[in-house]
């Protein structure tokens, strides 16, 4: 007889936009990590493209102060690039974060570093004990593996999505370098044509793709080290507006759709923990906690409906998907905070993981 339970670790995901502080119209701290433990997420690292970018010692101090009220699960931040910053002296700053981000294309906010010298920077003078992750599409892959060459260090590219780019990850891994990357669901579970049907609920950074980007994706799954929601909530007012910023939420649907694959048997459970548990906390730095965990109904079918989100933006892509596996409960450090849609504990009770 099939089992109806399952307990699996708790999800960390690293690359979440939960917008706090600054434009917490869209999503605050609370309501993203109320989100997180909705969709088994016990611990997410928030990215530093907020309306004030994370760039200064004092703004990171600043969003410590506001997050450290709201969380309701574990966090981390990443501290961001900028062409004024490129030479990372302050020991605080490196203490306090889990990582440095680097956006080397155009994408929503204001940092973008294009000039060559300063990104050169960036790599001599970022601790190698620390990852330097990278928004890179297309050439820019092939331009920080060239980098690499020069500047040997630990670099984690985010959100790949074409066959062309994982092939090349796939390559340099094989030659030593020492690269990691991550994927989302939604360029896992979501095409180009699914864009044409959502319209601008569809238009994400990067943009979905392919069939046959999908198909590289599953088939080296293997080159892949974790999966990543990329939660980059927006409201329905200004993504129905004449200028829709790019970004989709997906902090609580991330675990139910990769139970999908697993009851497909395109993904094993075993798989499933590495790459949203066990590879997130290796390549990050974090440590393993055995008391935070995740109980799932993995009998339960259901539809994935926007009233039942807890995310503030209030919308999924995947709005009407039926998927199979519910999360009953969720511990967090040996406490239960989460169980059947309600979170149990107050605000602040998550905690920093860099303090």
């Amino acid at each position: 007889m099939r089992e109806r339970f399952i307990k699996i670790p708790g999800l960390i995901d690293t690359h979440v936009h939960f917008r706090d502080p600054g434009e917490t119209h869209k999503e605050d701290f609370y309501t993203g990590t109320s989100a997180a433990l909705a969709g088994g997420v016990v611990c997410v690292i928030d990215m530093p493209n907020n309306k004030e970018p994370i760039t200064t010692l004092q703004k990171l101090k600043q969003k410590e102060e506001v997050v450290k009220q709201k969380a309701v699960c574990d966090y981390g931040f990443y501290f961001g690039t900028s062409e004024e910053n490129s030479r990372h002296e302050e020991i605080e700053v490196l203490n306090r974060v889990v990582g440095l981000k680097m956006y080397l294309n155009l994408t929503h906010g204001a940092l973008f570093v294009s000039n060559l010298e300063k990104i050169k920077e960036h790599f001599a003078s970022w601790p190698k004990n620390k990852p330097l992750l990278v928004h890179a599409e297309e050439e820019k892959v092939s331009m920080v593996l060239s980098l690499l060459k020069q500047f040997p260090r630990r670099v984690h590219f985010c959100h790949i999505s074409l066959k062309e780019e994982i092939e090349q990850i796939k390559k340099a891994k094989e030659s030593g370098l020492p690269i990691t990357c991550e994927v989302t669901p939604h360029h896992l579970f979501l095409t180009e044509e699914d864009e044409k049907a959502l319209g601008p609920f569809g238009r994400v950074n990067p943009p979905l793709r392919t069939s046959a980007d999908i198909d590289a994706l599953w088939k080296n799954l293997d080159v892949i080290d974790i999966i990543v929601s990329d939660h980059a909530p927006h409201t329905k007012e200004e993504k129905l507006s004449s200028l829709p910023p790019p970004g989709v939420p997906g902090v609580e649907t991330t675990l139910s759709l990769l139970l999908v694959a697993v009851s497909q048997g395109k993904l094993s459970l075993e798989r499933l923990v590495d790459l949203t548990s066990t590879n997130p906390a290796k390549i990050f730095n974090l440590s393993s906690d055995h008391k935070s965990w995740v109980e799932v109904d993995i009998t339960e079918s259901y539809l994935i409906e926007n009233e039942n989100l807890k995310t503030k933006c209030g919308w999924s892509p995947f709005e009407g998907k039926r998927v199979t596996g519910r999360v009953r409960r969720v511990f967090l450090r040996g406490q239960k905070v989460y169980e059947d849609g309600k979170v149990l504990v107050k605000p602040s009770f998550g905690k920093n993981i860099c303090q």
